[in-house]
């Protein structure tokens, strides 16, 4: 999930073709050979990381009732494999980190439309609008700020308090990530190119502190290095797994209505190439299950996409996915990368 920008650049000029998709470092193992047509055998294109979702792929199988093989790598790497194998994929399910890479493979005609009764449990914003995929869970942009050095009086209201002088050296990111990324095509999403990069240009200005990853920007604020940073929520989560949640001084700012709370989602879609899409269609039931909510949100701290789960942690705090009233962005639009690293590297940011 940290990936070098030597990695994202090379990904993102691998996607140019067919679309600019997130990348999260880690070369793909061979294709899975074709299936025999009509062999039941579920294929699964996965960008989501073998350690953390191999346990629910077992219970997917389980429930679904045929047997399923894998191929992990990076989501901008399975993305790229689907462009490039077209029609003839052997996959039948893609689940992907990242909106921007399922809307980039939407968009090239390689997933079918979701029947309405497998969408229906996921909260409609988080459905695309061509039923061609649905979240699975969710992560939000946070501000991750030291107690001892930010005042809640002094937190961030919006994207441009971020400019004020205070905050001149104290604030952390993680230039080449991919949420980084993502986060900054929202930016250019809600205020337009001119409006982002007069904000980024303002922003670099303020000289904020680079670390290679979300993890190493809240260890940065912990030590007080910085006083807070740009990260996805679920960062802090798991920091407090390992340590004393009552004293460690890293809390999680949420800012409405702005791009610095942008939500994002991971998901899945069933390829148009599925010979057979029954089992394909009954792992996205399987994983919009109450069963395969809990798991991602009790081993990720990810947010549910369905109503009525609650994380099992009692060290994991999650307002409902609702209530953070996140900006006005298709998700599917976020696979602009390309003109993202373009405008950060004009402004200095990459």
């Amino acid at each position: 999930m940290h990936p070098s920008s030597k990695y994202v650049s090379r990904t993102i000029a691998l996607l140019t073709v067919g679309a600019a998709l997130v990348a999260c470092g880690g070369a793909p193992g061979p294709a899975p050979e074709a299936a025999a047509e009509g062999d039941g055998v579920l294929t699964i294109y996965s960008g989501r990381n073998e350690a953390l979702v191999g346990p629910l792929i077992a219970q997917l199988e389980a429930a679904v009732g045929s047997p399923v093989e894998v191929r992990y790598g990076s989501t901008g790497e399975m993305a790229a494999q689907l462009l490039e194998e077209g029609a003839d994929s052997p996959a039948d399910l893609f689940f992907a980190q990242d909106a921007g890479a399922l809307g980039a493979v939407a968009g090239a005609g390689l997933l079918a439309p979701l029947p309405a009764d497998v969408l229906e449990p996921a909260l409609e914003r988080y459905r695309a609008a061509d039923s061609t995929w649905v979240a699975t869970s969710a992560r939000a942009r946070v501000v991750a700020y030291n107690t001892a050095l930010v005042p809640e009086a002094d937190l961030p209201a919006s994207l441009d308090d971020l400019l004020d002088p205070r905050w001149a050296g104290q604030i952390g990111i993680a230039p080449s990530n991919a949420s980084w990324l993502s986060f900054v095509t929202g930016l250019r999403l809600i205020r337009g190119e001119d409006g982002a990069r007069q904000w980024l240009t303002a922003f670099a200005a303020q000289n904020p502190q680079r670390f290679d990853g979300n993890g190493a920007v809240v260890d940065a604020v912990a030590a007080g290095s910085v006083a807070a940073g740009l990260v996805n929520h679920y960062y802090l989560f798991e920091k407090i797994a390992e340590l004393d949640p009552a004293t460690y001084p890293v809390r999680n700012h949420y800012v409405a209505n702005d791009p610095l709370g942008l939500v994002n989602v991971a998901g899945v879609g069933v390829t148009a190439s599925a010979d057979d899409p029954g089992p394909a269609l009954e792992a996205v039931r399987y994983l919009l299950s109450t069963e395969g909510q809990q798991y991602l949100v009790d081993e990720t701290a990810e947010y549910p996409v369905i109503a009525g789960v609650t994380p099992a942690r009692t060290d994991v705090d999650l307002a409902p996915l609702e209530s953070l009233s996140a900006p006005d962005v298709d998700l599917a639009d976020l696979s602009s990368l390309a003109e993202t690293e373009t405008l950060l590297q004009e402004v200095g940011l990459l």
